[in-house]
């Protein structure tokens, strides 16, 4: 299982060293022999649908199919020396026919236009936005029986597909544990005596779900934000979870949870994470439980696991009374191999601003790109000091503005949040008809729903907040 990710890929649409097919073959045939038919197909079934998730059960079924074709085919004993390179290479170039039977990658078209080595290198590198809302939605268990006794291959199939495609940024080894341990709990309670106690009992005992929706929502966030943008979110939280620290406490912790989901999203290793996590855990508990109580109960958890869930989940702390801060404006920001600046500059706006991350890295790219340029002019302090105070009035507009919008929010239970909302539009708005308040609450409270907690979506929130920051009043 260690090596599949890379192996499918390989019999799909790549060889990742042209002098290196014989090996990569050697490999899935390996894989294939070790694993049979029917789980190597399985396998299949999870990773395209993972990496093609807008296509349909049909086309990832079409693809699987003839992955397991042509991988028995160039396996078997006596096979052409060129099957496996052969067969490949028209998976490619079907691929990139008008009428193709497969799914396919924004970008696609991009790729096709290059030939042989090269095209299937570019389709490997096609990357589609991570689903930050997973749409999943589990039938009831006796939609679930009457699908599984009807026919149990093709529910298995479906479920991986519709499982897969949802869950996609989790570690491929989460994913697979899922929905192997979900299928059995099918198996064993539909044809149960009794499946609705089954069903209760087993779901109990299953442990792999809330991990496999917190890793997918984290690795979707790395995906989203590439790795430089995901050190800067993760110091922004932890410097507004425990404001009281300092620089020294909390960037070495963001930069070593950065390096973890570096290594272990994309890993198809099943232990990635138990190996990586109990470092940090340990580190995190060293420089911040003695700061902050909540961090102390967190690190209370039995495992490593728990006990990151437990901080990744944790909200927001009061913004302290300190002194405003002063955008950077000395040379030390313009060192390329040094980021103390910015990090500190960073570290210190999160730690004073009760604002969601995804509006302090919304707003903290411009600025910090604004105060890059300036570094590349022929007077690096003097446009800084130029442009420091239009920077500074941006950013101050953005945050109250992002303020407003997110408001009374996470002190208050959604229905208090809804009320408080309702009355405030409503002095806003007195000349409004009641159809176009409930209007402007419902979109508002969708938005903070999505958007106004620690750990929001970057994808989506950054288009929202543009949307609602024009209609802010």
């Amino acid at each position: 299982m260690k090596g599949i990710l890379v192996l499918l890929l390989a019999v799909a649409f790549v060889n990742a060293l042209e002098r290196g097919r014989d090996y990569e073959k050697d490999k899935v045939c390996k894989e294939l022999a070790n694993l049979g038919k029917d789980d190597f197909a399985s396998l299949s079934m999870v990773l395209y649908s993972r990496k093609f998730p807008s296509g349909t059960f049909e086309q990832i079924s079409h693809l699987v199919k003839e992955v397991v074709s042509l991988t028995e085919t160039c396996c078997a004993e006596g096979a052409d020396p060129d099957c496996y390179d052969r067969r490949t290479s028209a998976l490619s170039a079907r691929s990139c026919e008008k009428d193709s039977p497969f799914p396919v990658h924004p970008g696609t078209a991009e790729c096709c236009t290059r030939e042989g080595l090269e095209r299937k290198l570019c389709m490997a590198t096609l990357r589609h936005q991570p689903q930050e809302f997973p749409t999943y939605v589990e039938p009831t268990n006796d939609e679930i029986c009457e699908a599984f006794r009807k026919d149990p291959k093709d529910f298995a199939e479906q479920f991986m597909y519709e499982y897969s495609k949802n869950y996609g940024q989790a570690p491929l080894s989460l994913l697979v544990g899922y929905t192997k341990s979900y299928l059995s709990m099918v198996g064993s309670c539909c044809t149960s005596p009794r499946p609705t106690v089954c069903f209760l009992k087993e779901r109990l005992q299953m442990k792999h779900l809330s991990l496999l929706t917190t890793m997918n929502r984290v690795c979707s966030q790395y995906a989203a934000y590439g790795k430089e943008k995901s050190r800067l979110s993760h110091l922004i939280k932890l410097a507004q979870k425990v404001p009281t620290a300092e620089l020294e406490d909390v960037l070495p912790l963001a930069e070593e949870i950065n390096t973890v989901l570096s290594k272990c999203c994309e890993s198809t290793s099943e232990d990635c994470m138990a190996k990586e996590l109990p470092e940090y855990t340990v580190k995190i508990c060293d420089n911040l439980s003695t700061k902050d109580s909540k961090f102390k109960d967190c690190c209370l958890e039995k495992t490593p696991m728990d006990v990151f869930v437990c901080t990744y989940f944790m909200p927001a702390a009061p913004t302290p009374e300190l002194p405003a801060i002063e955008l950077p404006t000395n040379s030390d920001v313009c060192d390329k191999g040094n980021t103390k600046a910015i990090d500190q500059y960073t570290f210190e706006l999160s730690r004073r601003t009760h604002l969601p991350e995804v509006f302090l890295s919304k707003i903290l790219e411009p600025t910090l790109k604004s105060l890059a340029e300036c570094c590349d002019s022929g007077d690096a302090t003097g446009c800084m000091n130029a442009q420091g105070p239009q920077l500074k009035k941006e950013l101050s507009s953005f945050i109250e503005k992002g303020q407003k919008l997110c408001a009374d929010y996470s002190e208050n239970t959604f229905t208090e949040y809804k009320k408080k909302l309702a009355e405030q539009l409503k002095a806003q708005l007195p000349d409004a008809s009641a159809v176009e308040l409930q209007g402007l609450i419902d979109k508002r409270s969708d938005f903070a729903s999505k958007c106004c907690s620690i750990n929001s979506p970057p994808l989506y929130c950054d288009s929202e907040i543009d949307v609602e920051m024009k209609n802010i009043l």
